[in-house]
């Protein structure tokens, strides 16, 4: 009698064992399931044709107009940001309408920071053709002030600057360059 009970005994200790490591084995699918979902973007965008305005006394003024043809909004993290893998073209106008274009191949903006990263030929042509070449840029939208480590081209209508490492107002009219060169204008 005790050899069968031993056997019923094992046998139950059997089922259980196979049961939980079973039960445990399809758990542990959906957790990694869960871990691929909370990488994926909660939102995608295509061909997008983003305009911002102003109403000032009664009048529409168009502010800044982005266009791309993706974007990822991984605003489910716990550092929220938009990706645009296949790049941006952002016309930025002033208050007389003059327009300046900013383009390149790729960027991310995030929500939190307010820091737009804009990497792989990044371009800057201002309304009056000055151009910044450069491969990476960032943007800080709060203080108005880009900034690259990368080294930098800026053609302009004196003549052109070079140098590595770049940090100015968003008019270039306040900047500070490292390892520079070009042909400069000095104000007395």
């Amino acid at each position: 009698m005790k050899t069968k009970n031993s056997h019923i005994i094992k046998n139950l200790v059997t089922a259980i064992v196979v049961t939980l490591f079973f039960s445990c084995n399809n758990d542990f699918n959906e957790v990694q399931k869960v871990g691929v979902l909370q990488n994926q973007p909660i939102g995608e965008a295509e061909h997008i044709d983003l305009k911002y305005t102003e109403l000032k006394e009664d009048t529409v003024r168009l502010v800044a107009n982005l266009l791309s043809p993706k974007m990822l909004d991984y605003s489910n993290r716990n550092f929220p940001f938009n990706e645009f893998p296949i790049g941006i073209e952002l016309k930025i106008y002033d208050e007389n309408n003059n327009k300046t274009t900013i383009t390149s191949n790729y960027a991310i903006v995030y929500k939190e920071t307010d820091i737009i990263d804009l990497r792989d030929d990044v371009r800057i042509i201002s309304s009056e053709n000055d151009t910044l070449f450069t491969e990476q840029l960032y943007y800080n939208q709060k203080l108005e002030w880009l900034f690259t480590n990368e080294s930098f081209l800026f053609k302009r209508s004196i003549g052109p600057l070079h140098g590595v490492l770049l940090d100015s107002d968003k008019e270039f009219k306040n900047f500070q360059m490292l390892e520079m060169g070009g042909d400069f204008q000095i104000d007395n």
